[in-house]
């Protein structure tokens, strides 16, 4: 996964920094799950591009309640990515970087920006409580993606094409609270309509 003409202290440093990540994710309940490495793809010409990591185990499913000192052991070497599931603790839209600044503009100005995450790709994850459905405005939009159940999304600091995947808000500026996901898909859509309006912050509120 991690080049290998990286020196030996960034590849440590950087397995360190993924395995403290993912234990500390799963001792807050995130179902976390190790990631295989993204597979390069071979397009029309000489274009290469990437999947995403996908689990490293077609169990998957199984992983999602494992204990933090399990995860551990899954990240004690650099192959793996760092995964959370959706659909029972989170779910995430994704988003492309043009709606995902905009929206990330009114969140900031309602005072309670949303945890997101931002992929060397262009996409944005914008991570909520758990939803049976999202907005229409939103479902039938080609280039907007729902994460829910028997999903899963890559979270920092996962290698990623020509980078890595970021935060672009951390969860400890929502104090490790997900927003409800009516709300975050309130200002999606108002983002969409090209909406620059501000809501009240008293209007917006979190769930555990």
């Amino acid at each position: 996964m991690l080049d290998a003409n990286w020196p030996d202290s960034w590849r440590g440093a950087f397995r360190i920094e993924m395995r403290a990540e993912a234990i500390g994710l799963a001792w807050r309940g995130w179902p976390v799950l190790p990631g295989a490495e993204p597979a390069a793809l071979t397009a029309e010409g000489d274009d290469l591009t990437w999947r995403r990591p996908v689990p490293a185990q077609d169990n998957w499913r199984e992983l999602t309640e494992a204990h933090p000192h399990e995860v551990a052991t899954w990240f004690g070497d650099d192959t793996h990515s760092l995964l959370v599931a959706t659909g029972t603790v989170l779910d995430a839209i994704e988003v492309d970087d043009e709606l995902g600044k905009a929206a990330a503009r009114l969140l900031r100005a309602t005072g309670h920006p949303a945890p997101i995450v931002a992929m060397p790709n262009g996409r944005w994850l914008f991570l909520t409580t758990v939803v049976a459905s999202i907005p229409r405005e939103l479902a039938d939009q080609a280039s907007i993606q729902w994460h829910g159940a028997n999903g899963y999304i890559p979270l920092p600091p996962s290698p990623f094409q020509h980078g890595v995947v970021h935060w672009r808000v951390k969860p400890e500026v929502w104090g490790w609270q997900l927003p409800e996901a009516a709300e975050v898909h309130d200002v999606l859509v108002r983002a969409l309509a090209g909406d620059k309006a501000v809501t009240p912050v008293a209007s917006l509120s979190t769930a555990a």
